[in-house]
């Protein structure tokens, strides 16, 4: 069989399977990446979405796929890591900084204070919708929308469309990217913590040393106010992140794109 060579060559031979494989492949973005698959963007949307970024990126595909595009289950998974990776990067920086956000309110005694978050379609604390929005509009501001878009068009001639797949190993490969979640959270709730914890102590040393003081009712607010001015101290933290945010998800695709490619 003889991939389409042309621009949009939707009657060459091979060109449903190719324009299949390449939708799954913009569908494991579409599916994971905060911008696209947030609950308040109606599924209608999304599946137009899904349809204009395939067309769009179909001749990247066309251009690079390799003879004998097969339908297969395993090649309909590969191409779906291919995008989950990529919009994976973006997840996670979202993710960990609610993580991060949730860390602070439990450490500081805002972790009651549930809301819904829009985004993920959840209930959250307060200041984990605060970051999870902050971080989705700084990821928005640097442009990481067409970082990703560039990075699965980029791909079509890492991972040209009818390779053989190494499944397993991306799997394994991803799985193993995903713990950057809770380093990233830890990171960026560690300054939060630290001034908590060293808070606690002082209030603890006070009431040592003059128990007549009455601190029941004045820990709370310091605590709150203590914790809140290091979270806006630590805010650039989270800018500076984003900064390299683009070379994390060609770094994270990378490698599951060189496990798909291991054995074949």
């Amino acid at each position: 069989m003889t991939p389409a060579t042309g621009p949009w060559d939707l009657l060459a031979p091979g060109a449903a399977e190719i324009a299949m494989l390449a939708a799954c492949r913009v569908g494991g973005l579409v599916l994971v990446a905060p911008m696209f698959a947030s609950r308040t963007v109606p599924m209608p949307v999304r599946t137009a979405l899904l349809l204009v970024l395939t067309l769009v990126l179909l001749p990247a595909a066309q251009a690079s796929a390799l003879p004998g595009a097969h339908l297969t289950p395993a090649a309909f998974l590969a191409e779906s890591l291919i995008g989950f990776s990529i919009g994976l990067g973006a997840a996670l920086l979202v993710g960990a900084a609610e993580l991060a956000a949730d860390l602070s309110s439990q450490a500081i005694g805002l972790s009651g204070a549930a809301v819904m978050d829009p985004l993920g379609g959840h209930q959250t604390s307060a200041l984990g919708q605060f970051f999870g929005l902050l971080a989705a509009t700084l990821l928005l501001a640097s442009d990481g929308h067409h970082v990703m878009l560039e990075a699965v068009a980029r791909s079509f001639a890492r991972v040209p469309v009818g390779a053989e797949p190494n499944v397993g190993e991306a799997l394994r490969v991803l799985v193993r990217q995903g713990a950057v979640l809770f380093s990233l959270g830890l990171r960026f709730a560690a300054p939060v913590i630290a001034a908590a914890l060293v808070t606690n102590v002082g209030l603890g040393v006070l009431s040592r040393a003059v128990p007549q003081l009455n601190l029941m009712n004045l820990a709370f607010p310091v605590q709150i106010f203590v914790g809140l001015g290091a979270l806006v101290v630590s805010l650039p933290f989270l800018g500076l992140a984003t900064r390299g945010w683009g070379d994390q998800v060609r770094t994270m695709a990378g490698a599951v794109m060189n496990a798909l490619l291991r054995g074949s």
